[in-house]
């Protein structure tokens, strides 16, 4: 039985695939490439736990992010009451919001920039 001409690529490409596997030594490198790719990976996927998100302008359309905590709902801020943060101006409803949000603004910013 003749193979098609198609085929004579798969299977020289499975017997090399065999040849290194049955070589010790490169079987061995061959499994710490893995791990250390594997390792790596990871470690770069931990790396990145907070993204920097830049908000530029007014930032979420002028709502004030601590009334999200405080009264559970949306409430437009003044621009009275503002804080320059992250290249960005927000604003408060009241000057408590504006001062619990300059002592801890990773607490009430919307996080992974408001998506």
């Amino acid at each position: 039985m003749t193979l098609p001409k198609q085929m004579k690529p798969l299977i020289e490409c499975r017997r090399e695939y065999m040849v290194i596997l049955n070589n010790p030594i490169k079987k061995s490198l061959s499994v710490l490439l893995a791990i250390a790719f594997v390792a790596l990976s990871n470690g770069a996927v931990f790396a990145m736990d907070t993204p920097t998100i830049k908000i530029y302008g007014v930032a979420i359309k002028g709502y004030d992010p601590v009334a999200y905590f405080t009264e559970h709902r949306a409430v437009k801020g003044k621009s009275d009451y503002f804080h320059d943060w992250n290249e960005a101006s927000w604003y408060f409803s009241t000057p408590e919001h504006r001062d619990l949000f300059a002592a801890n603004p990773q607490k009430y910013a919307p996080k992974h920039g408001g998506f």
